[in-house]
């Protein structure tokens, strides 16, 4: 038997790392391949994500695309009718609610497109990641370099005094650490 796939058939696939691993980075190359391939895009980023640009994906190794802030993941639904392909970077921040997005534009035959940490400045799982993993096609798990040794690092060291779970930073408040040289806060 012969199996037929749907042309508007949606998935959600997933970028997960610590900061500095490249997640933002990999999300622009397969957006740049969406566009190469005619394919429309809409590109999301939370509102409080103002380090680099304010209507940009920008990288930290200064990549950038254009993108739309957005204060929460209903937005997202609103404003991505016409897209094939739906981006959503730093995906930990939009809440639960960012789930049931994810599972309605792919429904609706969309590519979608979630990049975010998979753990926080604890190394405690940082949801609503592990849901999105969870129901996602595909998931790609990237690696930073141990600012410490050297070795392939997958936490986020927060190097500021600062307790607060989400503190939108870059190179002044984290670092990229092995499970060897990472250290847990105190608290």
């Amino acid at each position: 038997m012969l199996n037929v796939v749907s042309k508007d058939l949606g998935w959600i696939e997933v970028i997960v790392g610590s900061m500095f691993s490249g997640k933002t980075e990999e999300m622009i190359r397969r957006l740049r391949r969406a566009e190469i391939a005619r394919q429309k895009v809409a590109i999301f980023k939370p509102q409080i994500d103002r380090r680099y640009s304010d209507d940009h994906l920008v990288s930290h190794s200064e990549q950038r695309i254009p993108s739309v802030p957005v204060k929460d993941a209903s937005e997202i639904l609103e404003k991505s009718h016409d897209a094939k392909v739906v981006a959503i970077d730093e995906g930990q921040f939009f809440g639960p609610e960012i789930v049931h997005v994810c599972e309605e534009l792919a429904t609706q035959g969309k590519r979608v497109i979630v990049a975010g940490l998979d753990q926080d400045y604890r190394g405690v799982p940082f949801e609503p990641m592990p849901q999105i993993m969870a129901i996602a096609e595909y998931v790609t798990k990237t690696l930073a370099i141990c600012v410490v040794c050297g070795n392939p690092a997958n936490k986020t060291q927060r190097v500021s005094a600062a307790k607060d779970r989400v503190v939108v930073g870059a190179k002044d408040i984290y670092e990229a650490r092995c499970r060897n040289c990472y250290q847990p806060p105190d608290e």
